[in-house]
C-alpha cells in the first residue's frame, strides 16, 4: 500500500469493517495506483475490488452501488469498485493481480 493511504485506512478500519459486515462483503483489496508509489493524493482515486458473501442474491446491483457510495463518503475520494466477474481482460487481470492488497478480509 502506498505510504500516503496507510494512515487513511488505519484511521477508518473499525468503520471499513462495519461498512463490510453491514453490505455482506466478505473481502475488500486495493490495487491500481493505490499500492504504488506514482498515487497522487490530490487527484487518484481509489480501486477497489469487493467479494460479496452472496454474489447471486438478490438485490447484490443496488447493494453493491450502496457500498461504493459509502466508501467514497468516508474514505473522502472517488472510488472505482469492481468484482472478480468484472476483470474480464487477461491483460488488466495480470495488472491487477501483480498490484492487489487485501484491505479486510471476514
Amino acid at each position: 500500500m502506498n505510504s500516503q493511504l496507510l494512515p487513511l485506512f488505519q484511521q477508518h478500519d473499525a468503520a471499513l469493517r462495519d461498512l463490510c459486515r453491514r453490505f455482506g462483503v466478505e473481502r475488500l483489496e486495493l490495487f491500481g495506483s493505490g499500492t504504488r508509489a506514482d498515487f497522487n493524493a490530490a487527484s487518484s482515486d481509489l480501486d477497489l475490488i469487493v467479494h460479496m458473501r452472496n454474489p447471486e442474491q438478490a438485490g447484490v446491483a443496488r447493494c453493491f452501488s450502496s457500498f461504493a457510495d459509502c466508501l467514497e463518503q468516508l474514505l473522502g475520494r472517488r472510488v472505482d469498485l469492481l468484482t472478480e466477474a468484472m476483470i474480464r481482460n487477461p491483460h488488466f487481470k495480470a495488472e491487477v493481480d501483480r498490484s492487489r492488497e487485501v484491505l479486510i478480509e471476514a
